[in-house]
């Protein structure tokens, strides 16, 4: 089983307990074994800390999937301890589409997709949609 997330960039932190909580029920009692994880933004970020932390406890694997080739700006392979991995066909999307090409790939993937989203806007929201379209468990951070 694969779980995915999907979380407002200004995400607050009390966010944390509850998506622990949640990652701990997946791993013990849904079977989950694979995360897909992006990196924007401080929802990310939280749920990386959170599965680094897990990844030291439980068999799990943690997948960092990034939009675009990481570049002397964008430097972002080489900060995580965890692995990155690039979607199938991404190099053929255009840079403007990278993001929303990764974040349905992601979901495409997974069996669960843990959001949280609190406005109706912004790509958070777009992903819960489509998760909700696709048939996905979608379980939502309420904080």
């Amino acid at each position: 089983m694969t779980c995915t997330f999907f979380g407002h960039r200004n995400s607050p932190r009390e966010v944390i307990p509850e998506l622990k909580r949640i990652l701990l029920d997946l791993i013990e009692n849904k079977g989950v074994k694979r995360f897909f994880v992006g990196n924007h933004g401080n929802f990310d970020r939280m749920v990386r800390k959170q599965l680094t932390e897990l990844k030291k406890e439980y068999p799990i694997n943690v997948e960092v999937v990034l939009a675009y080739l990481p570049d002397e700006k964008n430097t972002s392979s080489r900060d995580y301890d965890i692995q990155t991995i690039f979607p199938e066909g991404i190099e053929r999307v255009p840079k403007k589409f990278a993001i929303n090409f990764r974040n349905e790939w992601m979901i495409k993937k997974s069996d669960y997709v843990v959001t949280y989203v609190k406005y109706s806007v912004g790509g958070a929201f777009k992903f819960k949609e489509y998760a909700e379209m696709k048939k996905k468990e979608v379980i939502n951070i309420e904080v």
